[in-house]
């Protein structure tokens, strides 16, 4: 097993430099310093002096892969893709074009990126299993049908109403909650009930349809007609085989997604205005700060690797043929 993790873990490292040199390419051979820094300083008639300046003080006047001015091993080193690239793959992320802290604004706005994502997906998890094995309790029933019906009716409905709607009738109407903001320590609780029941709610139809698959695939099987002719009854084969077996694809959906909680919700946390780092990245992109911009893409990425392990190390636990390999 140690060495099926291994591999894995040194399958990851190609993968995330491939994605570092593409989003290098894209930030800086696309769109040179000179244009970034135009963007930034935002004047008409920008002096060269002042784009020097701006360029110098952020790193940006060497050359990009080869410094042709420089001895040995410094043609290499001393150039933006190195220094910007071994700084992400440190976690250095530096400072933003706009010059704060990246690194400290990510430690400030992941916690309540996390206080909303992970209430949704454990929640989430919870409930649309509970639903699946509900409908496939009642399968070939006018229930399933209506479930089924509902969940593509659910499905169909954009994300965005799920948030106009609520904020309308929970914080508006019913004034159960705030409709915005965030605030700090325990007083943080009522303005993420509402994110997270959207969360939740928005991502029923999808999430049933899918477990609900899952569970008609392993229902079919010749352990269940087994476990059915032992006597079990139709609840006990559901709960304590069915659900058992089908813990791996489940595993890969959840575990998978856990790294990028991280990085908040885009859409979410810029309507509910909650200082996570999906608003974070959405500021960024607005403001045109490639620095922040590049860095979340790296650290998402880093992440979803992450997932990846975190997925394969999972399959070990609950499936005894991965331990051999």
């Amino acid at each position: 097993m140690t060495a099926y993790l291994l591999r894995r873990i040194l399958h990851a490292f190609p993968i995330l430099i491939g994605v570092n040199i593409i989003t290098f390419l894209l930030f800086f051979v696309v769109n040179p310093p000179d244009d970034m820094a135009r963007m930034q300083l935002g004047h008409k008639h920008v002096t060269q002096e002042a784009i020097a300046k701006w360029k110098h003080e952020r790193g940006y006047d060497l050359p990009l892969f080869f410094n042709a001015g420089a001895r040995g091993t410094e043609k290499f080193t001393r150039t933006i893709f190195f220094q910007k690239s071994v700084n992400l793959f440190l976690f250095r992320f530096g400072r933003s074009d706009s010059g704060r802290d990246i690194g400290a604004d990510i430690r400030q706005r992941m916690w309540p990126s996390l206080a909303i994502a992970v209430p949704t997906l454990f929640l989430g998890v919870l409930v649309n299993i509970t639903l699946a094995l509900t409908v496939v309790f009642f399968r070939r029933t006018y229930l399933e049908f209506t479930g089924l019906a509902a969940c593509v009716a659910l499905m169909s409905i954009s994300a965005l109403f799920y948030i106009i709607a609520g904020q309308y009738l929970f914080a508006k109407v019913m004034k159960l909650v705030p409709i915005s903001g965030y605030g700090e320590g325990l007083s943080a609780i009522k303005f993420v009930i509402l994110p997270v029941l959207v969360g939740v709610v928005s991502g029923i139809g999808s999430g049933v349809r899918w477990y609900r698959a899952l569970f008609l695939e392993e229902i079919e099987k010749d352990y269940v007609r087994t476990a059915r002719a032992k006597g079990l009854t139709e609840p006990q084969v559901l709960f304590r085989h069915v659900l058992q077996n089908a813990l791996i694809p489940i595993l890969t959906g959840v575990v998978a997604i856990l790294p990028l909680l991280f990085l908040g919700s885009l859409l979410t946390e810029s309507f509910f205005s909650i200082p996570g780092l999906g608003s974070y990245t959405i500021d960024a992109i607005s403001r045109q700060d490639f620095a922040i911009v590049r860095s979340m893409v790296f650290l998402g990425s880093a992440l979803y690797i992450l997932g990846l392990v975190l997925t394969d190390i999972s399959y070990t636990l609950v499936d005894p043929r991965v331990r051999l390999q």
